[in-house]
């Protein structure tokens, strides 16, 4: 009862924001310390997001029992919990390939691995920027800040001879949202739970050019 007195005459003389009726801190006029990149994402988003993990798995299940040659040659770009620090990506260009685990429907493979094509990070006063150069699927959108070793991409999906990418929010189709992390010196992934099409999980390797 006494601090409650005490919080009330403060924010009498103070005339403090934030101040509820009962002399304390209104909760809803707090700020919010969600991460940036959890007030931009859709709520499907963050589930997908947040369900990483299961998505892994279940894609590297499958891939393992259908090509465990290839999926061991590809070391810690497949293997979960593999994220060292520093996840940012310095900008410049970089070699960068796919490879797609776990068909979502019966008729597609569960192991898929593309060539390497080229993408470019850019950062201006918003943050970081990915976008993949060429192929016919070309990721595009921010990078944000998370706690721990990874970073957030939240992005969209061009297509074809598309000439400008959509904003991310614009089409839930084409929307992107995945972990990026740093798993070797001068090696990066970005892994992409339940993508929209045909794979359980994509993960992307990222090698600056010229290394």
């Amino acid at each position: 009862m006494q601090s409650s007195r005490l919080g009330l005459a403060v924010c009498v003389l103070f005339a403090l924001p934030g101040c509820g009726k009962d002399g304390g801190v209104d909760r809803a006029s707090a700020p919010d310390r969600a991460p940036g990149w959890q007030r931009v994402a859709s709520a499907a988003d963050r589930d997908r997001i947040a369900r990483w993990r299961s998505a892994w798995i279940a894609g590297l299940d499958k891939a393992r029992s259908s090509n465990p040659q290839q999926v061991a040659a590809q070391g810690a770009l497949l293997q979960p919990d593999m994220a060292i620090d520093d996840p940012a990506l310095p900008v410049g260009d970089y070699r960068c390939r796919v490879i797609k685990l776990g068909a979502q429907t019966k008729g597609l493979l569960d192991y898929i691995a593309y060539p390497y094509f080229t993408c470019r990070v850019t950062a201006d006063a918003a943050g970081l920027r990915f976008a993949k150069l060429d192929g016919s699927q070309r990721p595009v959108g921010m990078i944000y800040p998370d706690e721990g070793r990874r970073m957030i991409f939240l992005g969209a999906m061009s297509l074809g001879d598309e000439a400008r990418p959509l904003p991310y929010g614009r089409d839930t189709e084409r929307d992107m949202a995945g972990i990026v992390e740093r798993i070797g010196p001068q090696r990066w992934r970005i892994a992409f739970p339940y993508p929209r099409w045909e794979s359980t999980i994509d993960v992307f390797e990222l090698i600056p050019k010229g290394v």
